[in-house]
């Protein structure tokens, strides 16, 4: 079954074409991440704008593989290209899946109406996913058909197995517990089966991502958010470190398994200006000291070592409770590789699974992954986007 997903809950646009929800035919991301440095941040009324500019486009690049011919389409007329999709679809797709919340609202509608508009078109069968729940169905992607270039992971992880999969030492054995943690969402989920999904906890404020952009702003790493932090904590040297830095693990010691992380940006401003009481948070990048660079990096790994604590912590408490044999990870803060470090260094209890690096942003390839394992056909006058669509199960 070839599912064209589409994805466009943030600023990028994207669009693939997954083949029984693991083997990748085509995965196009068009993001305007570059625009948005300049803001600090992104703007909602820019992305949306955006999308709207490159989703038809994205769209039938992602149908490449299909077209007859090798001759792109894609600087041809609107009204040539949407007749070429319509046909190629027809002939091609299975189904439509589309991103129908949680996420920002113009640019939700940008996704789930062209969607539509293709299901009604074509007649297509249309699924709407959600696309928290989303993240975490990347793991079932086969990693073998993943386009060349992409980042790959520690050898000591699984990625991208194929449920049930060719081969057993790649295989995800359920029960398994699922972090989802991304710049909106911490989130844990106890996995019975690929359909079979409960909501254990998450976040109460800040999600992890999150404190990783706001603690990289307060670092001057302007809009670099967890990158930055993960690129200056590399740097870090522990035996350099001539003061001492106390982070809190927030609830990393309560019984919940619920998150909160918004104390720790003001943990962060706290201890920086009592490392160095003449400089603002902000402002360490643009000064030209070695002790303050040597400071900037030190704060980025204990950020970093911070949030990570909490996560394996809770990640492994949930994993005791509920039995499980597998643990997943998803989410653009699943790329950081001193997450993946820790949880790559336990014992063999558990199977631990996390997608390609390039899996964890935003994409399309998780939506039509999800669509297949956990999604149900519906009538495409009745969806409709959903900016705060609940991620409890």
């Amino acid at each position: 079954m070839k599912i064209l997903s589409i994805e466009t809950s943030c600023d990028e646009t994207a669009a693939a074409v997954v083949e029984d929800g693991v083997k990748i035919i085509c995965n196009i991301i068009a993001s305007s991440t570059k625009m948005h440095e300049k803001y600090g941040g992104i703007v909602p009324e820019v992305a949306a704008r955006e999308q709207l500019k490159c989703i038809i486009p994205v769209i039938t690049e992602s149908l490449q593989p299909f077209f007859q011919t090798n001759s792109t389409l894609l600087h041809r007329s609107v009204e040539l290209q949407s007749l070429r999709m319509k046909e190629t679809i027809i002939k091609s797709i299975d189904a439509i899946a589309v991103t129908v919340g949680p996420g920002l609202i113009g640019s939700l509608l940008v996704g789930v109406e062209t969607a539509k508009t293709i299901a009604f078109v074509t007649g297509k069968p249309i699924i709407p996913v959600n696309h928290v729940i989303a993240h975490m169905y990347a793991n079932l992607v086969d990693s073998s058909f993943v386009i060349p270039g992409l980042t790959r992971n520690p050898s000591s992880f699984s990625t991208g197995s194929r449920l049930g999969g060719r081969d057993d030492n790649r295989k995800i054995q359920f029960p398994a517990i699922s972090l989802v943690v991304s710049g909106g969402h911490t989130e844990l989920y106890l996995m019975k089966s690929s359909k079979d999904l409960t909501w254990l906890g998450g976040t109460l404020d800040d999600a992890a991502g999150e404190c990783f952009d706001k603690t990289a702003r307060l670092l001057g790493f302007g809009h670099g958010g967890g990158a930055s932090i993960q690129s200056a904590a590399e740097k870090f040297k522990v035996s350099s470190l001539k003061f001492k830095i106390s982070l809190p693990r927030p609830m990393m010691h309560d019984t919940t398994l619920n998150f909160s992380f918004s104390g720790l940006k003001t943990a962060v401003m706290r201890e920086w200006k009592k490392c160095h009481p003449g400089l603002d948070p902000g402002s360490s990048l643009k000064i030209d000291s070695g002790s303050t660079a040597g400071m900037t990096n030190a704060f980025a790994y204990k950020i970093q070592e911070a949030i990570t604590d909490v996560l394996v912590k809770k990640t492994l408490r949930a994993a005791n409770q509920f039995g499980a044999k597998s643990i997943l990870l998803s989410g653009g803060v699943a790329a950081n590789t001193r997450l993946r470090e820790k949880f790559s260094i336990l014992n063999s209890q558990f199977s631990i699974h996390a997608p390609d690096a390039a899996l964890c942003t935003d994409n399309a390839v998780m939506i039509g992954a999800a669509a297949l394992f956990n999604g149900t056909p519906t009538d495409w006058h009745s969806i409709t986007a959903q900016p705060d669509l609940s991620v409890e199960i």
